[in-house]
Order: C-alpha cells, then sequence, then structure tokens
C-alpha cells in the first residue's frame, strides 16, 4: 500500500472514512445545548442561560476553568439514568457516522453524587447506551471512571467504594478536571489501590500543568496512558521514554486551541509528536463545547498542518487501536478494516 500515492485533494473523504477508536472523550462533555436544555425542561432544571444561542455564546473559554464553570452548570440537568443513557446515545450516534469502531468513555461520578444522583443512576444509564450502540451501530464501547482532582484524595477514595459494587462495569480509573496546582502524585495511593484491583490506569497531564506532571503519572500513578501529553515536547528526555516506552497520548487538537494551550492550529505539535515516534492519537475531550467530533479533530488538525498526510492519518488511526484496552484480535480486526479503507482510495 503505497500511502505516498494518495492524493492531498482525497485526505479530507480518507480522513472521514477511515476507521478509528476514540480514547479521550468525556461523556458529559458531550452534551450539547439542545439536550442541555430538553433536559432542564423534562426534569424541572431552572439553568442560567435564556435560549440554546445564549449557551453557545458561553463557550468562549480563557482556560480550563473557565470552561469547567460551564461544563459543571450543563451537568446540573442529568439527574435520572434516562438521561445518562440519552446522552450517551446522542454521543454514539455522532461517533458512528465518524466511522469510530471504539470508544473508551470517561464519566465523572463525583459531578453527579456530589449533587444527590446515585452511582447506580450514572452507571446504568450509561451502561444500557453501550450497549445499545453495540448492538444498534455496531460500535464498542468501555467505561473509565475518572477522580476529579479538584477534589481530595479521600474524596476520590470514597468514590472508589461507591463503584465497587459495579466492577464489571468500567475497565479503568482516570484523573480529569483542573490540573494546575493539583499535581499526580496527589493521588498516588487511589491509584495504588485500583492497580491492586486490576484496573487500567490513565490520567490527564501536561496539557495545562508541566512536563513534571507527565513524569509522576507515569512514575507515580504508573499510568498506562497519558492524557493530552502536548507539553512533553518542552522535555527531550520526556519525549525519548514516551517513544521507546511506547506509552500512547491522547490528543485532543481542537480542545487544545480552545482552551489556549495553542494561539490556533498551525501552531499545534501533533506532528512533531509523531515525528519524534510518539504513539499519538486524535481525541475529540469534550466536543460540545469544543467545536468537533472526532472528523471535526481530523479535517481540523490537517488542513492546519500541511505537512500531515495520507501516512500520517495512517499511522493516527493505527496508533488509536494500539493504544486502546482491548485484545489483541479486535486490534488486528480492526487494522484490516483501515487497509481496506486506505486500499480504497
Amino acid at each position: 500500500m503505497n500511502l505516498d500515492a494518495i492524493p492531498r485533494d482525497r485526505l479530507p473523504a480518507l480522513l472521514c472514512a477511515m476507521p478509528k477508536a476514540e480514547l479521550h472523550i468525556h461523556i458529559e462533555g458531550s452534551l450539547e445545548p439542545e439536550l442541555i436544555f430538553a433536559l432542564a425542561q423534562r426534569n424541572g432544571v431552572s439553568i442560567p442561560y435564556a435560549s440554546v444561542d445564549a449557551l453557545r455564546e458561553a463557550y468562549a473559554f480563557t482556560d480550563l476553568q473557565s470552561f469547567l464553570d460551564i461544563y459543571y452548570a450543563g451537568a446540573s440537568v442529568l439527574l435520572k439514568e434516562e438521561d445518562f443513557f440519552d446522552m450517551a446515545m446522542a454521543y454514539f450516534r455522532r461517533a458512528a457516522a465518524d466511522h469510530v469502531v471504539h470508544a473508551e468513555l470517561f464519566f465523572d461520578p463525583q459531578t453527579h453524587t456530589e449533587r444527590g444522583v446515585s452511582f447506580e443512576t450514572v452507571i446504568d444509564g450509561l451502561t444500557r447506551a453501550g450497549e445499545t450502540a453495540q448492538r444498534e451501530l455496531g460500535v464498542s464501547s468501555a467505561l473509565i471512571l475518572c477522580f476529579l482532582r479538584h477534589l481530595s484524595e479521600e474524596a476520590a477514595f470514597e468514590t472508589l467504594e461507591q463503584a465497587l459494587p459495579f466492577r464489571d462495569r468500567f475497565i479503568g480509573v482516570g484523573l480529569d478536571s483542573s490540573e494546575r496546582g493539583h499535581p499526580p502524585e496527589k493521588f498516588a495511593r487511589v491509584f495504588a489501590k485500583c492497580r491492586e484491583l486490576g484496573l487500567r490506569l490513565v490520567a490527564h497531564a501536561g496539557e495545562e500543568g508541566p512536563p513534571a506532571y507527565i513524569w509522576s503519572a507515569l512514575d507515580v500513578l504508573k499510568v498506562e496512558r497519558i492524557d493530552h501529553g502536548v507539553r512533553c515536547v518542552e522535555d527531550p528526555a520526556l519525549v525519548k521514554r514516551l517513544a521507546a516506552e511506547r506509552v500512547p497520548l491522547t490528543v485532543c487538537p481542537l480542545s487544545n486551541v480552545k482552551l489556549c494551550v495553542y494561539p490556533d492550529m498551525a501552531a499545534h505539535q501533533l506532528g512533531a509528536l509523531l515525528d519524534a515516534g510518539l504513539c499519538a492519537t486524535v481525541n475529540s475531550d469534550d466536543p460540545a463545547y469544543f467545536g468537533g467530533y472526532m472528523n471535526a479533530n481530523f479535517l481540523a488538525t490537517f488542513d492546519a498542518l500541511p505537512a500531515l498526510g495520507a501516512r500520517q492519518a495512517y499511522q493516527l488511526a493505527k496508533n488509536s487501536f494500539e493504544a486502546s484496552f482491548v485484545d489483541e484480535a479486535l486490534k488486528a480486526a480492526w487494522e484490516q478494516k483501515l487497509d481496506k479503507a486506505f486500499a480504497a482510495f
């Protein structure tokens, strides 16, 4: 397969058609304004925006915290199992349209349990949506429970206790929310416990936080995957290690620009990460807030970075399969689908 022979004008169609896995999607961040208003009305919840348009206009973020303030306000409409099901199914339909074959969804139970919504309500809705998506859309999925890093490690332990009766419903744990001032080592003991339980481990690091947070996530939390991780380029020794150990980075290009990690997409370092041999992937993060789902992220990135072509597109899709937490047989089957998609071009 001669990847270099694929003309650039065919690249947008190829990016959209190729099979891919999404490994960095916060399901609460897929909650579109239209659904927020529909659920608010269904549940009798008052939200501080007069219309869908007014809410969309508020999506002008200056940093991670300004986004989180609106993110948590939006999540306040999620009260019942059906709400979580509807939210996740809306995401799965968009993922299927973007030829996502597998998604590993982050969910934030503390965002809901702090409001009096039970852990069971949250995971029942999400689990049912995952089963429905597999059956009706052919999209496989898994759930990763994320601890909110602006809360205490004690609160994370409490959440883990609430989750244990449902241990068969989620495959791992992650660490998200405000990165600044909340280094990974703050959660060392709870991650050690999760490792003992056989859970897969990931953590947000090196988006707004420094490269040192990536080192800590690897060496203290013992994570298998770094979420974001783009600031690794500031530390050549770290880049060399990430490449040598094939530690995946779940990069979120539109999110990086929306949250001012980069001034614009042309400044994004995705190409440099691939050139350094890193297992970088493309993901949508919080697509309702950041302007696009998977294909939108691919299209915007490749449009702004002319050095990226079919070879990089193939590598990114293949990396997403390699970095997923599924068995080797399934990864091989997806790679065959990927080869077939590229052969068609």
